[in-house]
C-alpha cells in the first residue's frame, strides 16, 4: 500500500481513527469511564454521544491527513494542523450539544494522524509517535490564551500532561500501551481483555490530568494503586484480576473520578495498531526498537 494522493492518505487514516474511538468507547466494562454498560462518572455524556462524536470528526481527520501527506514536521505545518483541531472541537461540541467527549483524543490522534501521513504506509508505531513528538514541540501562534483544566492541573501538580505526553513522542503509548496489549494478545486473552490491561496498564502508570481534576492526588495515587494490583494479577483475564476491575470502577465512581486521559492514550494506541496492521504488519507485536523503547 501507498499513498496515491494527499486525499487518499486522509481518508484511509481518518477512518482508522475513527475505528479506533469508536474501539475505545465500546469497550466494555471501563473503570469510571462511559462504555456500553454505564456512562462511568460523567453525568453528561454516554455511548451514543461518544459514537456520535467520534463519527463526527472523520472529515477533521482526514483534513489533518491530507494537509500533512508527506510534509515534514514545522512550524506552519503545526499551526495548519492545530487550526483543523479547533475546527474539529467545534464540530465536537456541536455534534454533543455542547459536551466534551473527544478534546483529548483530537489532540492526540490528530498529531498521530499528521505523523502517519508524513510517511509512507508501513513506518512503525515507535516512528510515527517520534514523529509526532517532533511536529508538537513547535508553539502555535495562535493558540487561545486562556487556561484549560489540563494546563491548571499541570501548574498544580508539576505532571507532563496531554502536551508533554506527545512532545516526549507518546512514552505511555509506546512504552506501556502497546507492549501490553502485544503480551495480552501472546498469552492467547480475548481481544477486548487485551485492550482492558492495556486500559489498566496507562491507569497503573499514567499522571492522569483527568484524574487528578477531578478527583486530586488521593484519586490518582487510588487508582494507580488498584490498576497495579489488577496486573500484578495477570490481568483482567484473571477472576481477581475482573473482580479487582469492578472494585476500581466503584472506588472512581465513589470520588467522581475519571481517567479520561488513559483513555485517550488507549484510542491513540488502537489507532497506531490498526495502522500497523492495516500495513500488512499482521498480528502486532513489538518490534525491537519498541522492545528496547520501553525499557529506557
Amino acid at each position: 500500500m501507498v499513498w496515491t494522493s494527499a486525499a487518499q492518505c486522509g481518508e484511509y487514516l481518518a477512518s482508522q481513527a475513527v475505528a479506533a474511538l469508536l474501539e475505545e468507547a465500546r469497550l466494555t466494562p471501563k473503570p469510571g469511564l462511559v462504555d456500553e454498560e454505564s456512562t462511568g462518572a460523567h453525568e453528561d455524556l454516554n455511548i451514543d454521544l461518544m459514537i456520535r462524536s467520534a463519527t463526527a470528526l472523520e472529515g477533521t481527520f482526514a483534513e489533518i491527513g491530507f494537509t500533512a501527506c508527506r510534509r515534514n514536521p514545522g512550524q506552519l505545518l503545526r499551526e495548519e494542523i492545530a487550526e483543523i483541531g479547533r475546527k474539529g472541537e467545534k464540530i465536537m461540541l456541536e455534534a454533543t450539544g455542547g459536551s466534551n467527549t473527544h478534546k483529548g483524543a483530537i489532540w492526540a490522534i490528530g498529531l498521530l494522524t499528521a505523523a502517519a501521513a508524513m510517511h509512507e504506509p508501513g513506518a512503525s508505531p515507535l516512528e510515527i509517535a517520534s514523529t509526532a513528538g517532533k511536529l508538537a514541540c513547535y508553539p502555535d501562534r495562535y493558540a487561545p490564551r486562556q487556561s484549560s483544566n489540563g494546563s491548571r492541573v499541570q501548574r498544580r501538580y508539576g505532571v507532563a500532561g496531554a502536551r508533554g505526553e506527545a512532545q516526549q513522542g507518546f512514552p505511555h503509548v509506546i512504552r506501556i500501551a502497546l507492549p501490553t496489549l502485544y503480551r495480552a494478545r501472546q498469552r492467547g486473552v480475548s481481544e477486548p481483555q487485551a485492550r482492558l490491561d492495556a486500559l489498566v496498564a496507562l491507569i497503573a502508570n499514567l499522571d492522569d490530568t483527568c484524574l487528578l481534576h477531578r478527583g486530586g492526588m488521593e484519586a490518582l495515587l487510588a487508582a494507580k494503586e488498584k490498576a497495579n494490583m489488577i496486573l500484578a494479577t495477570g490481568g483482567v483475564s484473571t477472576r481477581i484480576g475482573w473482580k479487582l476491575l469492578r472494585a476500581l470502577d466503584e472506588e472512581l465512581l465513589a470520588r467522581n473520578a475519571s481517567p479520561g486521559g488513559s483513555a485517550d492514550l488507549l484510542a491513540a494506541a488502537l489507532f497506531l495498531d490498526r495502522l500497523h496492521a492495516g500495513s500488512g504488519g499482521g498480528p502486532v507485536v513489538p518490534t525491537r526498537k519498541e522492545a528496547y523503547a520501553r525499557q529506557v
